[in-house]
């Protein structure tokens, strides 16, 4: 091998394990629970259930690990991406309106997605809002 090559190759090797050491640690997962607190973006997405037009409501959150029996939803980091399932017009209007913001949600049950037509890694069947102080 020539001097040249080596050289190159040390750089480059030097540039990787700078990348590496400046590239932020994975946190330690929190895990979220019956009684835990989400806090991320809120999103719209429309879909078809049963032939009507329906708005699932996606909530962007940093990685959560699952209590057990749902682990980590099939993830190594754990869900980032959160539907919550709203059961009455009155919860889908509360949510329209936080669309685009942030917002926090007191999760009361939760579950990793197990059916073909769940759009997110985690989905969130009973909550509340938690209002800002």
């Amino acid at each position: 091998m020539s001097n040249e090559f080596v050289d190159r190759f040390r750089l480059g090797a030097t540039v990787l394990a700078l990348l590496a050491a400046a590239a932020p640690a994975a946190r330690a997962q929190q895990a979220i629970s019956n009684g835990g607190v989400l806090t991320g973006q809120l999103n719209s997405v429309r879909g078809h259930a049963n032939g009507k037009r329906v708005n699932t409501f996606q909530l962007v959150s940093e990685p959560r690990r699952l209590p057990p029996p749902s682990g980590l939803c099939g993830l190594e980091t754990g869900p980032e991406i959160f539907q919550i399932v709203t059961s009455s017009d009155a919860q889908a209007t509360q949510l329209k309106a936080f669309v685009g913001k942030e917002v926090s949600v007191k999760v009361d049950e939760i579950a990793c997605a197990e059916a073909a037509g769940q759009v997110s890694e985690a989905v969130v069947t009973k909550w509340s809002v938690v209002k800002k102080r």
